[in-house]
């Protein structure tokens, strides 16, 4: 019997660029279908590491993507949300979490994905409402899993009658150590464990494969995205590397302790399959399950073995951006509502802390084009953010309570000046923001200019640092002093406007640069200005 090949690969590599497309798409559907809120989510309810498991298998389940929820966890870990323990828990959870594309693909829906699709599509394009949308990525997405498995399945199904591929599959049988590593190796190539297991309940329905020959690949799969998830964090922060760390090592010993008990397993499995009458799609989803449920239970009393394993195999210390309030404290507002305006005022000085290091942080990655400044400057200006709200919040509690005329106008002007350094953190974010663009458009500028550059950032920077120091101490002789300097700045960025444009009319800068000069200095005029606000409370007597 001739193969057709090229038919066999085309179909074959249609249907997986299909079925990668419709995860995506699935997963996008239900992610925007809950909002924007699963970094809060992860952030308010893993208080500890069986919780951390719970949350990992509810949001690997809604977005279809362990990969993007252990992302999201190092993001919190980097900012010291969350302990490394914790982030076990959650990519525990995590690896059960995935399991549900594969018992989605158990069900055989595979005469319906036509008409699933074309519902998810009428969702999609006959409608302008976003949650009928969200409904309709969700329908397009299963049903392009199941038509894209059809697809795969019938490009597989003359391989039965090849000799060379069947001698293969039973060498595969009968080493497992090998179908690990063919796990292992599919995942990564195609960066996807969900596809690859899809792949395998198609060899397994298809008898292309025996059972205990598909679950040591189903093993390696669950090593392979972990891999993949090593090789990305390859240059990030070192929580980042601690995490996915802890979920290789979690993987791997789990996938050695089935190896060891492979033949018990492969009967259990076999028992359940015969017991519920499972068909061999839901049967490989089964033992999936079944391997991630069971690693979990054996692996979860030994979390902070594994946690100091995976710190002191990866040592090192990273700065931690914390994004939570030091001074609030709720109690004293209804006790002592002096104190809390007091330590109103403590956050106050602790957020602006924040903003002068978020414009520095802009500084360096403008002039030594430090990407880790500009990675620290995005979490900083999170973390102000974060800060400001909640101080605002705060304030606004406190304001409720019995205070004198003068402490309200006190309250007032530190909620307004909150309002100021918030303002100062994102003009630090605007400047990394103007600075990928003048990196990506391979913008130039003079010596000169860079000099320039540095003369105004130095002056502005000390002009910050002396606007808090007036307010931490009611320093009013330091605060008139400002006046001067606020005038000096002013002054020099109208002179280094008429300087730069002699540079453009000698051809000393291009006109990119002489724009994006321009901007900058403007970012830097105005975050004096804000500084500006907090020194004439202080001038006012009024904070």
């Amino acid at each position: 019997m001739s193969i057709n090949w090229q038919q066999i690969i085309f179909s074959f590599l249609g249907g997986l660029g299909l079925f990668l497309y419709s995860i995506r798409m699935m997963g996008d559907g239900l992610q925007q279908a809950a909002g924007d809120r699963l970094r809060y989510f992860i952030d308010k309810y893993t208080s500890n590491p069986f919780l951390g498991v719970l949350v990992g298998i509810g949001l690997t389940a809604l977005i279809q993507s362990s990969s993007g929820v252990t992302v999201i966890t190092v993001g919190l870990v980097s900012a010291g949300l969350l302990t490394l323990r914790q982030a076990i828990g959650i990519v525990m959870g995590a690896n059960i979490g995935t399991t549900v594309t594969s018992f989605i693909i158990g069900f055989k829906l595979g005469d319906y994905a036509l008409p699933i699709l074309f519902l998810g599509a009428v969702c999609l394009f006959f409608t302008k409402k976003r949650s009928i949308n969200n409904i309709g990525r969700v329908l397009f997405g299963v049903g392009g899993i199941f038509f894209a498995l059809n697809l795969m399945s019938g490009a597989m199904e003359p391989l039965k009658d090849l000799d060379a591929f069947r001698e293969y599959m039973i060498k595969l049988s009968g080493n497992p150590v090998l179908g690990v590593f063919v796990g292992t190796g599919i995942t990564l190539l195609i960066q996807a464990s969900s596809a690859t297991i899809g792949i395998l309940q198609n060899l397994y329905a298809s008898g292309l494969i025996e059972l205990k020959g598909a679950l040591p690949v189903l093993f390696g799969d669950n090593i392979g995205t972990t891999i993949t998830a090593i090789i990305a964090s390859l240059g990030a922060n070192i929580a980042a590397k601690r995490v996915a760390g802890a979920h290789v090592a979690f993987n791997v010993v789990g996938t050695i302790l089935c190896l060891i008990v492979l033949g018990p397993f492969t009967s259990l499995i076999q028992w359940f399959q015969t017991t519920l009458h499972l068909s061999p799609e839901m049967t490989i989803a089964f033992a999936h399950g079944t391997f991630n449920i069971a690693n979990t239970i054996i692996q979860f009393p030994f979390i902070g073995l594994l946690a100091t394993l995976v710190t002191k195999l990866i040592p090192g210390e990273d700065e931690v951006v914390k994004y939570e309030p030091l001074y609030l404290d709720a109690i004293l507002i209804k006790q002592a509502p002096s104190l809390a305006l007091g330590n109103a005022k403590k956050e106050l000085l602790h957020l602006g802390n924040y903003a002068m290091h978020s414009f520095e942080l802009a500084y360096d990655y403008i002039a030594n084009n430090t990407e880790k400044s500009a990675d620290r400057g995005h979490k900083t200006e999170e973390a102000i953010n974060k800060i400001d709200e909640d101080l605002t919040r705060y304030l606004i509690d406190l304001s409720s309570e019995p205070l004198s005329q003068k402490e309200s106008e006190i309250l007032t002007n530190i909620l307004d000046s909150s309002r100021d350094l918030e303002r100062i953190g994102d003009h630090g974010e605007a400047l990394i923001n103007l600075t990928d663009y003048i990196r990506r458009k391979k913008v130039e500028f003079s010596p000169a200019a860079l000099q320039e550059l540095a003369l105004i950032y130095n002056m502005t920077l000390s002009f910050i640092k002396e606007s808090l120091i007036s307010v931490e101490n009611n320093d009013i002789e330091l605060a008139n002093s400002l006046v001067a300097k606020h005038e000096a700045i002013d002054k020099m960025e109208r002179r280094l406007r008429k300087t730069h444009i002699r540079r453009l009319n000698r051809g000393e800068c291009s006109t990119q640069a002489g724009v994006n000069f321009i901007d900058i200095i403007s970012h830097y005029t105005r975050v004096a200005d804000h500084a500006m606000n907090l020194a004439e409370k202080v001038q006012a007597e009024q904070i």
